[in-house]
């Protein structure tokens, strides 16, 4: 676990251009680890699903549940995939966190406990945000900085870069702290305090990766009005 304001040691550089970090590595295995599940899913599909497959059918009807409430059914579909990988992507790497010996070493780490990854998360957001109000209705989308009046253009312009902002900074300092709790406790009471910390950062972990998702899916909303 890395220091607040500490720099992620690099691992590899590729061609001088990319640095690959402990953070990159452990997402490369979760994307890898994700795809072999999906294929796995999509191979064994069936009309009568077993238990497996329950399982994944009850989660993706909870998260289009969860999205419907907000967006309504319609919004929810036409952008389901979206809101989905986001939630899985971060809801797997707060989790990646938690298994016994990540961040203990620079080689794999959680990439939610990184601010370099939250703040991509947070870009991909805005500019999804963006794309998706000029796509529903341009003249909306531009008319919603001028109002109610023309002299609220930079403060609606800076409320738009601050929502994203927001969004990874909290979803950073949650879990880095969250780590950070741990490893603490972890030091002064080594036998008791990491199984009640890792019931609890089960909780945790999922709560982060729905309040993220909610907000993005509550700005949606307003964008696309």
């Amino acid at each position: 676990m890395n220091p607040m304001g500490e720099k992620s040691k690099v691992i590899i550089s590729l061609f001088g251009i990319l640095d690959v970090t402990g953070e990159v590595i452990t997402m490369w295995i979760m994307l890898l680890v994700l795809a072999l599940i999906s294929l796995i899913v999509k191979k064994n599909l069936k009309e009568r699903p077993g238990k497996f497959q329950n399982v994944i059918e009850t989660g993706v009807e909870y998260l289009d549940n969860f999205f419907s409430d907000i967006l309504g059914k319609k919004k929810s579909r036409k952008y389901f995939t979206f809101l989905a990988s986001l939630f899985i992507f971060i809801i797997f790497s707060n989790y990646s966190g938690l298994i016994p010996g990540v961040g203990l070493t620079d080689y794999v780490k959680a990439p939610t406990a990184s601010l370099s990854v939250t703040a991509a998360l947070g870009v991909v957001t805005f500019l999804f945000l963006q794309i998706s109000g000029i796509r529903h209705n341009a003249k909306h989308y531009f008319l919603h900085f001028v109002k109610p009046m023309f002299f609220m253009l930079p403060l609606l312009l800076l409320d738009e870069i601050i929502k994203p902002a927001s969004l990874a900074l909290r979803l950073y300092g949650n879990i880095f702290g969250e780590e950070t709790v741990t490893e603490e406790l972890y030091h002064i009471f080594p036998i008791g305090a990491p199984v009640i910390m890792m019931a609890l950062s089960l909780l945790f972990c999922a709560l982060q990766a729905m309040v993220f998702t909610m907000l993005v899916s509550i700005y949606l909303d307003e964008f696309t009005e």
